[in-house]
């Protein structure tokens, strides 16, 4: 449900109607990677404050400025804020926009990845570690070398290797990088070197993470997002063509990678069979929120499999203030996702 559509929205009846509930409504949180540390389960979001900076589709309103790590000890239970995780003023290379984050724990350390604008106005993305899930987060010194853009996300595989995904269009900047290099021109354009509607549509990234998860093993590879017929989606398919907000979980042997299509707001998933793709695209995880941005997570706890998400219906519409919700994900037998609707109607 895009943002120019809200003078019509009753909150109080869809607020009725909704799948779930804000898990915490005390402050705004967004954008949640959610992830069962010991049995218990932790959410990583962004945390939406009104900055007072203006609406553009670069995403300056979007001026969050710290972490706040998110915990629960089952599904049902009370969400706990264990309050300020990482603050921008904490970050040596990073000047603003601590957006999406996630983490992961490797032999009791916890890492906190997260993306954020240095002071050449370019999104790099960092790392802080831990020796608690909740932090607080000792941020490196610099950025991951050779990182650009958002949205990481650090999938753990079976055999013990870490992989992050990455990448967003418009104000994340990775239709700027499409030579290798950061590409400045037009820096009030989020749509400047997008490719023509009939070409391929911008790639998501990969890359190998070292042992000690501080840096990329590899040079950052992109990701093919095929249909059926193994051809690329093209760059006009707003409908299913990557955007940002880049995910990956498991299911029976099989490697779902799924996304956040942007501007039509609808999370989508392909399925692979590594961490590398190709990925075939499948279909719909979630139907549009309210609010222009969706952004999730996918967790399994308890042998149930969870979509964590967020929506803008605690704001009563307002974008940049979101809030995280929990909804149970169920498959069919061929291995596809049932939609979610957020909302009943």
């Amino acid at each position: 449900m895009p943002e120019e559509s809200i003078e019509h929205v009753n909150f109080d009846d869809l607020n009725k109607r909704a799948i779930s509930k804000p898990i915490v409504n005390h402050i705004y949180t967004a954008d949640p990677s959610a992830h069962v540390f010991h049995g218990k389960i932790y959410i990583y979001p962004s945390h939406d404050v009104d900055a007072g900076e203006a609406f553009d589709d670069l995403g300056s309103h979007f001026a969050m400025e710290d972490y706040h790590v998110i915990s629960m000890d089952s599904i049902d239970s009370d969400a706990v804020d264990n309050g300020v995780a990482l603050h921008v003023d904490d970050v040596a290379w990073a000047k603003q926009q601590m957006w999406a984050p996630d983490a992961n724990e490797k032999d009791g350390t916890y890492y906190l990845f997260f993306p954020a604008k240095d002071y050449e106005g370019i999104f790099r993305i960092g790392v802080a570690t831990s020796t608690s899930p909740v932090g607080p987060f000792t941020p490196q010194p610099n950025a991951i070398k050779d990182s650009f853009s958002i949205d990481p996300a650090v999938f753990k595989d079976d055999d013990g290797s870490y992989y992050m995904y990455f990448g967003g269009l418009w104000g994340g900047q990775l239709q700027r990088w499409k030579t290798g290099t950061f590409n400045p021109e037009q820096p009030e354009s989020p749509t400047a070197f997008l490719p023509k509607d009939d070409e391929p549509a911008l790639l998501p990234i990969v890359a190998k993470m070292t042992d000690d998860l501080l840096e990329f093993a590899e040079k950052p590879k992109e990701i093919e997002i095929v249909d059926e017929q193994g051809n690329l989606l093209l760059a006009g398919d707003n409908d299913r063509r990557f955007f940002e907000a880049a995910w990956l979980h498991k299911e029976k042997d099989k490697y779902y990678f799924s996304y956040s299509t942007g501007d039509t707001h609808f999370i989508c998933y392909a399925i692979g069979d590594n961490p590398y793709g190709p990925f075939t695209y499948k279909g719909r995880i979630l139907n549009p929120v309210v609010g222009w941005t969706s952004h999730h997570s996918v967790c399994k706890v308890d042998e149930k499999t969870y979509l964590f998400y967020h929506d803008s219906s605690l704001s009563k519409g307002v974008t940049h203030l979101r809030s995280v919700k929990i909804a149970e994900i169920t498959y069919n037998k061929d291995g596809t996702i049932i939609t979610l609707d957020p909302y009943l109607k």
